[in-house]
């Protein structure tokens, strides 16, 4: 089952140019399915979720992205709204009270220019991190980063025994799908999106 797990949309994510309707189209061109709505600080109602559905093949699922003192994290499985900048222990303690799961989106954006190159940082420097001790995963396929920085969230996700997940982080039609998760079972519901992600029964995919 093909999933992206990273897009945002508009009106709910002001920095997205692509609209909902605009994204199960593309979505369903693709032949992914199910994608996942990830808004800043945003979530949708179910009876959005539902009126978007329609009558499309595309399962929706929902999520969030978080911003916390030590980096953006997708939140999956955690029902409130959360605004502004939280600490990430506040956060862990709340998503983890609610049976959820937070995974460290880009976690090495933009450090390229400053760390990875110039300052030769390891995968050992990088491991020290404090966001990886609050996190379940990390996604290490984001299209919005350089393959530099995706490859050292691999090795760390590796180093540390998290797990790695893809996702487009799509604000533009031709973004969506660029990175999938593919999982191996049908995942009907965001309950079994939490199952098969906490089992790591999925494997990552980029699409040129």
């Amino acid at each position: 089952m093909r999933v992206d797990l990273h897009i945002h949309t508009q009106p709910r994510s002001a920095c997205s140019a692509i609209t909902p309707v605009d994204l199960i189209r593309e979505a369903g061109r693709l032949g992914l399915d199910a994608v996942c709505l990830t808004e800043h600080q945003n979530r949708w109602n179910a009876q959005a979720i539902e009126e978007l559905a329609g009558e499309t093949r595309i399962r929706i699922f929902q999520g969030n992205e978080i911003t916390t003192n030590q980096g953006d994290i997708l939140v999956f499985g955690y029902p409130e709204e959360v605004k502004g900048v939280v600490a990430i222990q506040d956060l862990r303690r709340a998503v983890s009270g609610a049976g959820g799961l937070m995974i460290a989106a880009h976690p090495f954006r933009g450090f390229l220019p400053f760390g990875i190159t110039q300052l030769q940082m390891k995968v050992e420097q990088a491991c020290q991190r404090s966001v990886f001790q609050y996190v379940a995963g990390v996604e290490i396929l984001n299209c919005k980063v350089t393959d530099p920085e995706n490859e050292m969230a691999r090795q760390v996700a590796e180093r540390l025994g998290l797990l790695g997940v893809a996702g487009s982080d799509a604000h533009r039609i031709d973004e969506i799908g660029r990175c999938v998760t593919i999982f191996q079972k049908e995942i009907r519901n965001e309950q079994e999106l939490l199952a098969e992600l906490r089992a790591g029964r999925f494997r990552t995919e980029l699409r040129n």
